[in-house]
């Protein structure tokens, strides 16, 4: 059904009231109107009766008709309005002012006469079918004594009754109209009163469903409305102040949430996404408003995580454990779950906690091959020397030729050993220097740092005919450490020259590029960068504006046996090795390229690697162009 306005519920109702209320009072007036004049005719009827009534009783005693008859006429003739019947009590009639007696019927069955024969008073209003008129009839008894005689009865026609009461009528219909158009009018200022202060507070109530709680309702006069729209208005204030605190908490939550390195995704009871903070959201790749609402298998496409949340969710219990994440690359992946309750007893489902310790797992797997590598690194050196004393001991000195030869191995093992010690120092104090920022960094040349690294390097080249190429413009500058990206250079180049086959070439080169050009396919490419070391590579950030896409890139290349990519991940790892007995056989410590790495990321570089088996290796340090 069509919903109506106030107004229109209100004024019609009124105008009804009103209406209803005149029509009732006009017809009360108008009848009652009637009933006096009716009665006071009634009164005069039997007044007139009562006098005719003693002019008719000489004639009854004895009953003399024709005279009864002529006085009836008589009188009747002078009054012209009344009419005057004389009837027997058995109804005959023997004396009438119209019409002859003998040929009236009788009016035994006559309601006025019925009444006067029971004891009644004889009044009657009806229509007669002799006059053809609307009469009132007046009867009154004639008797001797105790005794009915005869009984007298006047009439008169009402018609003028009617005729004043329809002139009044039409009075009072012409005020009712004019009193109910007035009504009307003041029924609609009333209803209009009443119902516009209703609708004002339902507009300001539509305010308050939008959101607009700083809206205020005007106050009218009236005590009740009054009272409820201040009662609306200070509830809208209320709101406005709770739903503030409640949104600043909100908010504080959110910015607290998306600031969090740590994933954060609650989950109901049947693993359905409650709420994922930014961290997740990147940690899954999923968006936020199209993943809450869905259950966690339909987001996240990880059995273990599934498995765990099942777990958590069934248990109860706070949880925790690794997962292997393999989405954007294998990561790992930290979570705790802890229940989640409204209030004190209601458990709602879980939170679940996820900490990318991807990067924390590798650096302890490096530690633990660090602290093996060294053990092995120098046990092996120390065991042979142990044993050759001990052979030197029990008889060798002896033996002039036996004993120099055992000394030149304790010696050449001495040695290494003495080499691993130093790089161990060299690798920690440029760690140290880099985090104390006691690297000094001032301009120089590019070319004069190679040259140098390559005359170190020359005599082990042509040692294995390798012919070394240089290709770098004097003019390429850089904020450098000298001394120590010649040792990175130098390590690259004995590096190149130990793994050329003889009468190779290797090649060095220098060069301003865009970062755009740098791009390697990731399968034959490593980046010795922030992952592993915890120093920032260079970025776009670092450089002015000028400046910010270009970088000076230094290529060593090879042609000897290459790398395999599996190795290329931890090629920079200290104490790593491609092939542990060549690399060994060589002379290395394991040390040199983490100490390239180390020294680049002391000048805000990083270095990395290309290599194809058989085809030969590209080493490239990457430099930022100086400010």
């Amino acid at each position: 059904m069509k919903k109506k306005k106030l107004l229109w519920q209100i004024y019609p109702l009124y105008l009804l009231i009103t209406l209803a209320s005149l029509l009732a009072a006009g017809w009360y007036s108008s009848e009652t109107m009637r009933q006096f004049f009716l009665e006071h005719t009634a009164g005069d009827l039997e007044v007139r009766a009562q006098i005719i009534g003693k002019q008719i009783h000489a004639f009854l005693f004895p009953l003399n008709q024709a005279a009864i008859n002529a006085v009836a006429k008589e009188i009747g003739s002078s009054s012209f309005s009344t009419r005057i019947t004389v009837m027997l009590p058995d109804g005959t009639v023997i004396g009438d002012s119209e019409e002859d007696p003998a040929k009236m019927d009788n009016h035994a069955d006559r309601p006025e006469m019925v009444s006067i024969l029971s004891g009644k008073q004889g009044i009657s209003v009806r229509y007669s079918r002799t006059l053809r008129q609307k009469m009132m009839y007046v009867a009154v008894p004639l008797r001797n004594k105790e005794d009915l005689v005869a009984v007298l009865r006047t009439a008169i026609n009402i018609s003028f009754v009617d005729e004043k009461l329809k002139s009044v009528r039409s009075k009072i219909l012409l005020g009712g109209i004019v009193i109910a158009l007035l009504a009307a009018g003041i029924s609609l200022m009333v209803s209009r009163r009443i119902s516009k202060p209703i609708e004002e507070m339902k507009k300001g109530a539509e305010n308050f469903a939008r959101g607009e709680l700083d809206y205020r309702l005007h106050v009218p006069d009236s005590d009740e409305i009054g009272e409820l729209a201040r009662a609306m208005n200070r509830m809208a204030a209320q709101l406005d102040e709770r739903i503030k605190a409640v949104t600043q908490h909100r908010n504080e939550i959110e910015a607290i949430l998306s600031s969090m390195s740590e994933g954060v995704i609650a989950v109901d009871n049947d693993a359905h996404l409650i709420s994922m903070n930014r961290a997740a959201a990147r940690m899954f790749d999923r968006s936020i408003s199209e993943s809450v609402g869905r259950s966690i298998q339909e987001v996240i496409r990880n059995t273990d995580l599934h498995r765990f949340v099942e777990k958590a969710v069934s248990g109860k219990n706070p949880a925790k454990e690794d997962i292997v994440l393999h989405q954007n690359g294998e990561r790992i992946l930290h979570i705790h779950s802890t229940p989640l309750c409204f209030g004190k007893e209601r458990h709602i489902g879980i939170l679940i906690v996820m900490n990318d310790v991807t990067r924390l797992r590798r650096l302890e797997n490096i530690r633990r091959d660090f602290v093996a590598n060294v053990s092995h690194e120098i046990k092996t050196p120390l065991t042979a020397i142990k044993g050759f004393v001990e052979t030197l001991r029990q008889g060798a000195m002896s033996n002039p030729v036996e004993a120099v030869r055992f000394l030149e191995i304790i010696e050449k093992h001495t040695d290494r050993l003495t080499a691993i010690i130093d790089d161990l120092m060299n690798l920690s104090k440029i760690e140290q220097d880099r985090e104390n920022k006691g690297i000094r960094l001032e301009p120089g040349k590019i070319k004069d740092v190679i040259l140098t690294a390559v005359q170190v390097c020359q005599a082990k080249a042509d040692e294995k005919n390798i012919t070394i190429e240089l290709s770098c413009d004097d003019e390429i500058t850089a904020r450098i450490n000298p001394p120590l990206l010649e040792q990175a250079a130098v390590n690259l180049i004995d590096n190149a020259v130990k793994y050329s086959e003889a009468g190779s070439s290797i090649r060095i080169s220098a060069e301003l590029r865009q970062t755009s050009e740098n791009a390697v396919p990731p399968e034959n490419r490593s980046d010795a960068g922030e992952a592993l070391c915890g120093c920032p590579a260079v970025s776009s950030s670092d450089m002015p504006s000028d400046m910010a896409d270009a970088e000076i890139v230094i290529c060593f290349q090879d042609h000897g046996i290459g790398i395999t990519k599996e190795h290329l991940p931890r090629l920079f790892e200290r104490f790593y090795r491609v092939d542990k007995a060549r690399s060994r056989k060589l002379g290395g410590t394991g040390l040199g390229l983490a100490i390239v790495k180390h020294i680049v990321q002391s000048h805000c570089g990083n270095v990395t690697v290309e290599s194809t088996p058989g085809k030969g290796s590209i080493f490239s340090v990457h430099l930022p162009t100086p400010k």
